[in-house]
């Protein structure tokens, strides 16, 4: 995960985040996992657990390393967020054909995201992510885009949250809004397992297709040639974090 002044770098046991402070410090911390998503077997859990422990790294993080800076720290962010609420519920409530409104929605909903990452030095330090970890991973030196790189969930959450959706909206309005909690959290954990799937199965006609989306949603706003700085700070955190798991 790339940090608005670093990375965060995290393996099955361990993680590691190093931050650029605004002195110019180069910050580094390591910790084992308190909570670990690869422990979780089960197939309908493990897409969740995986998010799930994403969001419980973010309190670690800030806790042991204060200067980290995180995207939704951002007030415009903020504002993004509140604004896209806003606009879902009109769409919502709009006469729009079921799956064009479902996909206009979900389109609307990675709004934040797409601001979070433009401008500033976010999307350099994500830039480094991609390039240290590549590298470690091909061997040789690679370019800023990464084919697991987040960003390639928004096609399947696009399609899996239509899908669930427009079940949600079939069922009895009193059951309706359980229906589509359900349906959210649903779309979320099979999103991440068909990521999954993508990621093993890369030559596959429909996982490109899948993925086309996300690497032109990184390619055009979520990321930048970094600089050898940013760099410096990624290779930090990725060798603090294999140092851990080692």
């Amino acid at each position: 995960m790339a940090l608005p002044n670093g990375v965060l770098v995290h393996g099955p046991r361990a993680w590691a985040c190093a931050v650029r402070t605004d002195d110019g410090e180069l910050k580094v911390v390591a910790r084992p996992k308190r909570f670990r998503a690869a422990d979780v077997r089960n197939p309908a859990l493990s897409g969740l657990a995986r998010i799930a422990e994403v969001f419980a790294l973010l309190p670690q993080i800030k806790r042991a390393l204060p200067e980290a800076q995180l995207p939704m720290e951002r007030p415009r962010v903020v504002a993004s967020m509140l604004g896209s609420a806003v606009v879902l519920r009109g769409i919502r409530a709009s006469a729009m054909r079921p799956l064009a409104r479902e996909l206009a929605t979900g389109l609307l909903s990675v709004a934040p995201a797409a601001l979070a990452l433009r401008g500033g030095e976010l999307a350099g330090y994500h830039g480094a992510e991609h390039v240290s970890i590549g590298s470690y991973e091909h061997g040789e030196t690679r370019p800023r885009e990464h084919e697991r790189c987040g960003s390639h969930l928004l096609g399947p959450i696009l399609l899996t949250t239509a899908a669930g959706n427009l079940v949600a909206e079939r069922m009895p309005a009193s059951l309706r809004p359980a229906a589509r909690l359900a349906a959210a959290v649903g779309a979320v954990g099979a999103s991440v397992e068909i990521f999954g799937w993508m990621t093993r199965n890369a030559g596959h006609p429909l996982s490109r297709a899948l993925a086309r989306p996300g690497h032109e949603l990184q390619h055009r706003l979520g990321t930048r040639e970094p600089s050898p700085e940013q760099l410096e700070v990624a290779e930090a955190a990725l060798r603090a974090c294999l140092e851990l798991e080692a």
